[in-house]
């Protein structure tokens, strides 16, 4: 299991930051992990899961 911070979760995902946290408060992102007092990651597995599924609602033509 690999942990990443938060430039490579908007890297891969190509959104903006508040647009992480807004999706997390929204319940549609993954939750970061707590590092420490100011530091958090992102499961990479669970952030690659998330990618897959906004490609498989693209295919089904369900993403609008």
């Amino acid at each position: 299991m690999k942990l990443i911070k938060l430039k490579t979760v908007m890297d891969c995902t190509g959104l903006a930051r508040s647009t992480v946290y807004k999706f997390i408060a929204e319940g549609r992102f993954p939750k970061p992990v707590k590092l420490g007092a100011r530091m958090v990651a992102w499961v990479e597995s669970e952030i690659q899961e998330w990618i897959g599924e906004k490609l498989k609602l693209r295919d089904e033509g369900a993403l609008k």
